[in-house]
């Protein structure tokens, strides 16, 4: 009876089995490791009540394992999950580590490895910051309802930093809200399915020093003077100007990951997408953010101006540092995605233009 309602019930419970071992790997890690025990620590107000992320972490853990145990039981043609397939090559590295060395994984246990840490490390990050956003763009949203209430509906609650942070944090929930699915759902009929992971140290790197805990030893080295929402208070036509244009360089950032949908997510080659802002440019969100961040460097610019060139240099060239780590990200993405197959040979002939259109 069993066997006749859930044909391939061996596999079924050994991707289960394998995919609830490694979910449970990461959760030791992530609330193990000294720097995401005080990372994790971090609080955020929701409905009355303050939750750390490690709560949200493991509440978004425990539910993610019981959709994976039902996906796993209802799926149509049970496969080899990459879970399976990341814990082979972890046992044949073990029995056999020179050998393994020398040789390398195949293809497929390669594939398996790096979608597991791929996903172990950026899937519980999107989680957090996901609920981060969430809990704070309601908040905002609910101060803004009741100032209206009270007060009526004035431009300054508008183009204020009330409104100025309920916009902010909306675009950056949309952004969040398609990566954290990205890295959580993988179904061949969302066309979304990971084809090949960037397998290079350089790629790895340049990606990773943009999250924790890798960032804060890229801070350390660049620092950080951009902010994200500038004030220019002696010029408030300034302000309201570069301040709109921010959010609008932001709204293309966002709309660029509602362009990518199920297939966002950073080192991977799930297909390409060349509709949305990539029907103009390659890489329009690295173009948004970074173009954010000049103009929420200009209050630190004038300060700068006002001591020694050598301050004005570093204020630029921590800036400069960013954007370079950026363009490092676009190269190593257009190369890992070239030495999959022809497909984005044919977008590049479509796109010519990575970054600013009929520039470069």
């Amino acid at each position: 009876m069993t066997t006749e309602r859930f044909p391939n019930l061996a596999q079924r419970l050994q991707n289960s089995a394998a995919s609830l071992l490694l979910l449970l790997f990461f959760a030791a890690v992530y609330t193990g490791l000294p720097y995401f025990q005080r990372y994790f620590s971090h609080r955020t107000a929701w409905a009355g009540r303050e939750y750390s992320y490690k709560e949200v972490l493991l509440i978004a853990m425990a539910g993610y394992a019981c959709l994976l145990l039902i996906f796993y039981l209802v799926e149509k043609s049970p496969r080899i999950s990459k879970s399976i397939t990341c814990l082979a090559a972890i046992k044949r590295f073990a029995a056999a580590p020179r050998q393994v060395w020398r040789k390398g994984f195949t293809p497929e246990e390669r594939l398996g490895v790096l979608s597991v840490l791929l996903k172990g490390f950026f899937a519980p990050l999107m989680v957090v910051w996901l609920f981060d956003h969430t809990a704070t763009l309601l908040n905002n949203g609910l101060h803004l309802v009741r100032g209206w209430q009270e007060s009526g509906i004035s431009a300054r609650a508008l183009t204020g930093a009330e409104g100025y942070w309920f916009l902010f944090r909306l675009i950056l929930f949309v952004d969040v809200f398609f990566f954290t699915l990205g890295y959580l759902i993988e179904l061949p009929r969302l066309k979304n399915e990971i084809r090949s992971v960037d397998p290079t140290l350089l790629g790895w790197g340049v990606a990773l020093a943009c999250y924790p805990p890798f960032n804060g030893l890229t801070g350390s080295i660049f620092g950080w003077h951009s902010s994200d929402f500038p004030q220019f208070v002696d010029h408030p036509l300034l302000h309201l100007v570069a301040n709109s244009l921010l959010l609008g360089l932001m709204a293309v950032y966002s709309w660029a990951s509602l362009a990518l949908n199920f297939k966002a997510s950073n080192l991977t080659h799930r297909g390409i997408v060349a509709h949305g802002p990539y029907r103009f440019v390659r890489h329009p969100a690295y173009v948004c953010k970074n173009l954010a961040w000049w103009i929420g460097l200009g209050p630190a610019l004038i300060v700068a101006s006002q001591g020694t060139w050598q301050t004005m240099l570093l204020t630029v060239g921590s800036m400069l540092g960013w954007s370079t780590i950026y363009v490092m990200r676009a190269l190593t993405e257009e190369e890992h995605l070239r030495s999959v197959d022809g497909t984005y040979d044919e977008y590049c002939r479509k796109v010519k233009y990575r970054f600013i259109p009929y520039v470069v």
